[in-house]
């Protein structure tokens, strides 16, 4: 018989198959984005230490999810605004529910929309983040090009991952890559898209121990 660990296991992993990662959907992508909000938290922490907020930023959080990025972010966030972009409406409607305060004051929204083609004028955000949503990109630096017109000058790009490919990703991490089709550069080919993106600065963290990557692109 199996355990239950075995059976929570093919359990989650057949909740993910149905809520699709891509582009989360059904009750099953809810669920999905629950759990998301929840693992997805010590990498953001991780990574939102590199950036310096000011409390009159405008802030965009493309792929926010469930909602939970736009949320820590938004402790930061005093007099200026906070957007998040998702295409998937069941992850906008997530977000909005998980934040509905800050949207009902005005301090936030949160709009069905994609990275190809970001309803902004150009120069609108100081600051860009994108956490574990980087995978799903359709054309990475085209896609790059869309954030880099929507950024302030001086304003920062943070792109957060839980992997990356490097040689010693373990096996089940690679047949997960494999299984949904994950876009899954090196550190180095991600320094080379956001170069060729146009991003005059790029600075690259990675965390001992784990296999979580974070890019930080200078306008």
């Amino acid at each position: 018989m199996k355990d239950d660990e075995m059976i929570q296991q093919e359990n989650q992993e057949e909740i993910t198959r149905k809520g699709n990662p891509r582009k989360p959907q059904g009750e099953e992508g809810v669920q999905m984005l629950h759990r998301m909000n929840k693992s997805h938290y010590e990498v953001t922490g991780w990574a939102l230490d590199f950036l310096t907020f000011q409390e009159n930023n405008q802030i965009l959080d493309i792929g926010c999810g469930g909602g939970a990025t736009l949320k820590r972010m938004s402790e930061y966030i005093h007099t200026g605004h906070l957007t998040g972009v998702d295409y998937s409406k069941v992850s906008v409607d997530l977000s909005r529910e998980f934040n509905v305060e800050d949207i009902q004051s005005g301090k936030m929204e949160v709009l069905e929309a994609s990275v190809e083609n970001l309803p902004f004028e150009e120069k609108t955000f100081d600051k860009i983040v994108t956490v574990e949503s980087f995978y799903f990109w359709p054309a990475p630096v085209e896609n790059l090009k869309e954030v880099f017109r929507v950024l302030k000058e001086g304003g920062t790009f943070l792109l957060v991952a839980e992997i990356y490919q490097k040689d010693d990703l373990k096996k089940e991490v690679m047949e997960g890559v494999a299984r949904y089709q994950l876009l899954n550069p090196t550190a180095e080919e991600f320094r080379q898209m956001f170069l060729q993106a146009g991003f005059s600065g790029v600075s690259i963290h990675t965390k001992e121990g784990k296999d979580w990557i974070c890019i930080e692109g200078i306008r």
